[in-house]
């Protein structure tokens, strides 16, 4: 079936339909970059408009798991921009420690693993691997999948410390598996920043590199719900394409680059 609406109410009817589906509001991603994304897919696919790309999808699980994997950003690599990882090494988990020897930690909009497994492999420096507990979320079941397995290309692994990508990975046909031990740490779980219920009482709330992709009305609710989900004196870590610029409206404040401390 073909659609006959305009171009501008078919896209609003596919995301009026996505959230009954799914509950995920496309609305609260930057609609130029999103429908530039799904256009890509839709198009690859064959189907004319998107009510007709929803319903095909919406009967075919395969076409769906595509469908989100393109609406999420599933590009990371391990100790992304490494600078701001000898931040946390050096001065945050020092700091955090001193108050709890035990850290309650979340890699929210994970991707495919390499965050939360960098912040594994961190806090392998300061305790043994038996006492970390990590969560790990994200809105797509596929790259949570992936991240489970723990299979990467040589790229991801190339600002890995040399001592950690000897001691937690095995190489094999250029590609690198991480370890059991490591990946025993991390409980990955479905997690939709923009709908579902956050967890409370974290240490260390680590989500970048994704948030540019949201309104800033979403932006502004996701950092009013990290700043809840933070215990006082806990930490926000956001990438570095992002910046919260009245951190005090959400009871942050900014400590070092792109590092944000509840008060």
């Amino acid at each position: 079936m073909v659609t006959s609406l305009q171009p501008d109410q078919d896209f609003a009817r596919f995301v009026q339909l996505v959230k009954t589906k799914s509950g995920i509001d496309l609305a609260l991603y930057k609609e130029p970059q999103m429908k530039r994304r799904l256009s890509s897919l839709r198009e690859r696919r064959g189907y004319d408009s998107f009510v007709d790309f929803y319903n095909a999808f919406s009967a075919q699980p395969a076409l769906y798991g595509e469908f989100l994997d393109q609406m999420t950003i599933n590009v990371s690599e391990f100790f992304r921009n490494p600078q701001r990882w000898d931040v946390l090494r050096g001065k945050v988990l020092p700091e955090l420690l001193k108050r709890s020897p035990r850290l309650k930690c979340w890699s929210a909009a994970c991707s495919t693993g390499e965050e939360p497994y960098s912040i594994t492999m961190l806090l392998s420096e300061f305790m043994n691997l038996k006492e970390i507990q990590l969560l790990a979320t994200d809105l797509d079941q596929n790259a949570i999948g992936r991240a489970k397995i723990g299979n990467y290309q040589a790229a991801a692994v190339k600002d890995v410390p040399k001592a950690h990508l000897n001691h937690f990975f095995r190489k094999y046909d250029e590609r690198y598996l991480i370890s059991d031990e490591v990946k025993r740490c991390v409980q990955f779980k479905q997690h939709n920043l923009l709908a579902d219920r956050y967890e409370t009482g974290f240490d260390l709330i680590v989500c970048r590199n994704v948030l540019i992709y949201f309104t800033d009305e979403a932006k502004e609710s996701i950092f009013a719900k990290f700043s809840q989900a933070l215990k006082p004196g806990g930490y926000l870590f956001i990438g570095g394409t992002e910046q919260i610029f009245q951190p005090h409206l959400y009871g942050l404040e900014a400590t070092e680059t792109f590092f944000y401390r509840k008060q």
